[in-house]
């Protein structure tokens, strides 16, 4: 197997992977009013781009991908509703819901940089199994940034998520992981949310990349929606959760480049 090619950032990137970041976080705390019954998806992907523009920055999402398989992204934002696991496509006829858990996955380039995030929001009151799992979700995001520091290993980071959440009683996505990030949307490392300490690449000072467990109710298994090629659901059905940030690798362990203004990471 070909060894990945990692790229190390200095610290004049990671000064400019920070600034997308902080204003990628902005963002969230943004569009946190905006979630409540009633709202459609699209209507916050508007209010996003609307927002980023204003600031500004770009939508990295919007026009990403897209080849013979299928059409490049067509929204600013990701709207993940229940068991959606990810990359969810905002729509006028998806409308928010009381008991509704959404995820909002949103990546901004500033001076030519991406700060990737995502958050869970909970519309309304939904019920004791959702407001677990999203708990659990954010835990297990936690706990993976929390074993990184210089030296440690990739694996480290998946056996401490999935170690948690299958203790809670939920499965971890296999199909979808973290990845580097700098001027580059999507690069090398992979960083998987399973496995087993000890295993994987070493962790060096400059690397940058994103920690974003989806934590599924039941099975981890996912399908993908064949009309759209995008969106990602749990195979059967039930609910999913996402938790991400960027972060970089430093000296001193650990920084989280996409915090959330006024809230703990």
């Amino acid at each position: 197997m070909a060894r990945e090619l990692i790229t190390l950032l200095s610290s004049r990137e990671i000064d400019k992977m920070r600034r997308a970041g902080h204003l990628a976080g902005q963002l969230l705390h943004h569009l946190n009013a905006f979630v409540k019954p009633g709202i459609s998806t699209l209507e916050l992907n508007d209010e996003a781009e609307r927002w980023t523009q204003a600031h500004g920055a770009k939508s990295a999402p919007l026009g990403y991908g897209g080849d013979k398989d299928r059409p490049a992204f067509p929204r600013s934002i990701c709207t993940s509703v229940n068991e959606v696991v990810c990359h969810g496509i905002p729509n006028a006829k998806q409308i928010l819901r009381n008991g509704d858990i959404l995820n909002i996955d949103v990546t901004l380039i500033v001076d030519g940089y991406h700060g990737d995030t995502s958050k869970m929001f909970l519309v309304g009151e939904p019920s004791p199994i959702a407001k677990k799992l999203v708990e659990v979700t954010n835990e297990c995001r936690r706990l993976g940034i929390a074993a990184v520091k210089p030296n440690a290993r990739v694996g480290d980071i998946g056996a401490v998520i999935q170690e948690y959440a299958e203790a809670q009683g939920f499965s971890v996505v296999q199909d979808f992981v973290g990845h580097g990030i700098s001027n580059v949307f999507h690069t090398a490392p992979q960083i998987p949310h399973y496995g087993d300490r000890g295993k994987g690449l070493r962790l060096r000072p400059g690397m940058v990349f994103t920690i974003e467990p989806m934590i599924n109710e039941g099975t981890w298994e996912v399908d993908l929606d064949e009309e759209d090629g995008w969106t990602a659901y749990t195979r059967d059905r039930k609910l999913s959760a996402q938790a991400e940030h960027t972060i970089a690798v430093v000296e001193g362990g650990v920084e989280i480049l996409t915090p959330y203004p006024g809230e703990d990471t």
